[in-house]
C-alpha cells in the first residue's frame, strides 16, 4: 500500500512536470508568480536578498526586489595581534561598518528557454530603486599610551588619534549600533540569470550580473594617521577614497519556486 502510495506521487509529479514543459514549449501563460531568495557574493562585500516575480507574459515577468549587504573597503584588511594565531576581527583604520538596504522594482525577460527539462533557461535582468545605506561606526577597545597601560574604554578611530590612545583590539560587531548614520542613495543592476532547476516550477539559478549606486553623502569607511607627520603637532587622520559612487560585480546562487 505504501509502495503504491509512493509511486502514484510520483507519477503524479512527472505528469505535472511534462505538462508545465509542454505549455512552455507552445508559450502559454502557465505561472502567475514566483518567490526567490539568495546568498550573494560582490566584488565589494556579500549579502542576502528576496525578490517576489509577478508574470506578464511566458516570457516577461515584473519582479520586486529586496537585498541587504555589507560593503567591504578594498584596502581593509583584518589584524592579529600577539605571538600566537588570535580569532580578532580588528581591522585599523576602519571608521564605519556599511551596510545597505536595497528596494528595486524591474523586468525579467526570457531569452532561451530549455530544450528539456534538464537544460538551462536563460533570462535577462533589468533593475532600479531605492537604497538606504547605514553607517554603524566601528569601535576599538584602548589602552592608555604611557606605562602602565590602562584600559581606556570603547571609541572610534577618531576619538583613538584625539586621544593619543592605543588599540588593543576590536569592540565587536555588536557595539556601535545605537550610533548608526542613514545615508540615502538610488541603485541600478543588470545580469544574467542562468536557471538550472530540473522541473519548472522549482527554481535552482545562477545569477551574474554589475550593480551602480549613488548615495546622496560621501561614504567614509575607512583612514590612516600620517606616519610622517611632525610630532609636535596634534595627531590627525586622513579618509581613505571618500566617495558615494560605488560599481561592482556580483554572483547570486538562487532557490525558490513558481506558482
Amino acid at each position: 500500500m505504501v509502495t503504491e502510495t509512493k509511486k502514484e506521487k510520483k507519477a503524479a509529479k512527472r505528469e505535472k512536470a511534462n505538462q508545465i514543459a509542454k505549455l512552455q514549449e507552445e508559450e502559454e501563460p502557465f505561472f502567475n508568480k514566483h518567490s526567490i531568495f539568495g546568498i550573494k557574493l560582490n566584488t565589494d562585500g556579500y549579502g542576502i536578498s528576496y525578490e517576489k516575480g509577478i508574470y506578464k507574459s511566458p516570457r516577461r515577468t515584473t519582479v520586486f526586489q529586496f537585498e541587504f549587504n555589507e560593503k567591504k573597503h578594498p584596502k581593509e584588511e583584518k589584524l592579529s595581534s600577539g605571538d600566537f594565531i588570535q580569532f580578532s576581527q580588528l581591522i585599523y583604520g576602519k571608521v564605519n561598518n556599511f551596510y545597505q538596504f536595497k528596494l528595486g522594482i524591474g523586468q525579467q525577460r526570457l531569452i532561451g528557454s530549455k530544450a528539456n527539462k534538464n537544460g538551462i533557461s536563460v533570462s535577462g535582468i533589468g533593475a532600479g530603486g531605492f537604497t538606504l545605506g547605514l553607517l554603524k561606526p566601528y569601535f576599538y577597545e584602548t589602552v592608555t599610551s604611557t606605562q602602565p597601560r590602562v584600559a581606556t574604554g570603547r571609541k572610534t578611530f577618531e576619538q583613538v588619534v584625539k586621544d593619543n590612545d592605543l588599540i588593543s583590539n576590536s569592540a565587536g560587531f555588536f557595539y556601535g549600533w545605537g550610533e548608526v548614520k542613514v545615508a540615502p542613495g538610488l541603485h541600478l543592476k543588470t545580469a544574467l540569470r542562468f536557471d538550472y532547476g530540473r522541473y519548472s516550477h522549482v527554481i535552482g539559478a545562477i545569477e551574474a550580473g554589475v550593480n551602480l549606486e549613488y548615495y546622496f553623502t560621501d561614504i567614509k569607511q575607512l583612514a590612516y594617521e600620517d606616519p610622517d607627520r611632525d610630532p609636535t603637532l596634534p595627531r590627525d587622520i586622513t579618509y581613505v577614497e571618500p566617495k558615494n559612487l560605488f560599481f561592482g560585480a556580483y554572483i547570486s546562487v538562487l532557490f525558490g519556486k513558481r506558482k
